[in-house]
């Protein structure tokens, strides 16, 4: 009974530390493609599998599923994008089935593998914009970081800190 304690505790422990998506799916995904090659030329890498990421700047409704505008970002080692003001683009995610557009709103960042479609020529105000276009095949949504608070969460119920200044 023990080792199987041990031996549940560290499976939890790898799980914890694993990458974003699939070992199956990463094994299959074209790593020597970039997103900048990608960009350039969508068509040429129609087919191919790749794994993406960035942070959600748009979520619409179509008839066969969901469009996802994703703002290209670098991904770190354990395929989390990594939180700067640089990016590479933006890239279009279709996924077919429906995804709550409250979970997967803007500003939420996302990692994916991906077949590519080609190119997508979306009307953004009142310029036409040229991005490449994913289908998905696996997604991994990430929590997003709470920043600092306004004001410090006192832990102790009793502890009043206005009460030095108060009149007696």
């Amino acid at each position: 009974m023990k080792t199987h304690v041990i031996l549940f505790t560290f499976a939890l422990f790898l799980q914890g530390c694993s990458y974003a998506i699939s070992p199956g799916m990463a094994d299959k995904a074209d790593k020597t493609i970039s997103f900048d090659k990608l960009q350039a030329d969508p068509n040429a890498f129609t087919g191919k599998l790749l794994i993406l990421g960035g942070t959600i700047t748009q979520v619409t409704t179509v008839n066969q599923g969901m469009l996802i505008e994703v703002d290209q970002k670098q991904l770190d080692y354990w395929g989390k994008p990594i939180r700067t003001s640089r990016t590479g683009g933006r890239f279009i995610v279709f996924h077919p089935g429906y995804l709550n557009p409250m979970i997967y709103g803007q500003g939420v960042d996302i990692t994916m593998a991906g077949e590519v479609l080609g190119l997508s020529s979306p009307m953004i105000g009142d310029r036409q914009y040229d991005s490449p276009i994913v289908l998905i095949k696996e997604l991994k949504l990430w929590k997003q970081d709470r920043g600092p608070r306004a004001a410090p969460q006192w832990i102790d119920p009793l502890y009043d800190p206005d009460s030095r200044n108060r009149p007696e």
